[in-house]
């Protein structure tokens, strides 16, 4: 069984990351159900494995959490629904490709809800949306600003950290770093693109589509 968690108010970062830790060695015992783990965090950045630096552009304007999980420098904040997803890959073929995928095809799914179409970009980590209303890039192509962030870390192949998607964050707090080392590109949300969806909103798509990728339900703890 899949436990479906939701918990209200500004998670502290540090203590995600020690219950995350904590659960996933417990899925990898066989002694703790997977859980999708749903929480806001309070204003902080966070550094994964492959971070420069020079991408952190005002270190004190918010804490900086050094991450274990893949990936560069992200933001985490109030009106951003963070997914923390603790499920066991190695029951799951074992292809870490492919759960990442799944991750991908999750988010795109929970956007088209919305009636938004999300995009993978080669060499751009995340969820896309294209923005035609906004100028063009200098090499002609259509704007995309970033509404999702993936990153994910194993141990003893249970998964955790997750996906993060803007549903209406300060969007300019995103300017104290290069989000995922990707320059050229800008942040949305979904009420930034004119949507008055809540967090509940969210919350109720994720949990929808969710089987349509993983094929189980979670259930509500």
């Amino acid at each position: 069984m899949i436990e479906w968690r939701n918990t209200p108010g500004l998670t502290d970062y540090d203590d995600a990351v020690a219950f995350m830790e904590k659960r996933a060695a417990e899925i990898a015992e066989g002694t703790a159900n997977e859980l999708i783990w749903l929480v806001e965090h309070p204003p902080l950045y966070t550094s994964g494995t492959s971070a420069k630096i020079e991408d952190l552009k005002d270190p004190d304007r918010f804490p900086v959490y050094p991450s274990k999980r893949g990936g560069q420098f992200t933001y985490h904040g109030p009106g951003q629904r963070v997914a923390y997803v603790m499920l066991n890959v190695g029951e799951r073929g074992r292809d870490v490709r492919c759960f990442v995928r799944d991750l991908e095809k999750w988010v795109i799914l929970t956007l088209e809800e919305f009636g938004l179409t999300g995009h993978i970009r080669q060499g751009r980590v995340g969820v896309w949306i294209e923005r035609p209303e906004k100028p063009a890039l200098p090499s002609g192509e259509v704007a995309e600003d970033k509404i999702a962030a993936i990153g994910i870390r194993l141990k003893k192949w249970v998964s955790f950290h997750g996906i993060s998607i803007n549903v209406e964050p300060e969007l300019n707090h995103f300017d104290g770093i290069v989000p995922c080392g990707i320059t050229d590109y800008g942040v949305t949300s979904l009420v930034d693109l004119g949507l008055p969806v809540t967090m509940d909103d969210l919350d109720v798509a994720l949990q929808r589509t969710f089987s349509m990728v993983f094929g189980e339900e979670p259930r509500n703890s």
